[in-house]
């Protein structure tokens, strides 16, 4: 599988303040930037899988709703995960 514990802890680790820290921001959009990056290679792949995409589209609006909160709580903290995960906005 693309995505076991090890790399979810990888990614907590870089991005959230610890490994074991699930439940900040930042943890959170950073693993949904990588499941999008991860669906959108295999709809470049396959253009007719229309739950694949329905999947994408999902996740992009719980990472967009979960970059409003951070924005309107620190806007500090929401301009460092834009920059390191490189999400224009």
């Amino acid at each position: 599988m693309y995505l076991d514990t090890v790399k979810k802890s990888e990614i907590f680790a870089e991005y959230g303040q610890s490994a074991t820290d699930t439940g900040s921001a930042e943890g959170q959009i950073a693993l949904f930037t990588f499941r999008i990056k991860h669906l959108t290679e295999h709809l470049k792949g396959n253009k007719k899988d229309m739950v694949t995409m329905r999947s994408l589209v999902r996740l992009v609006g719980k990472r967009r709703k979960l970059l409003d909160y951070l924005k309107s709580k620190d806007i500090e903290r929401y301009r460092d995960i834009i920059s390191k995960l490189g999400i224009r906005k």
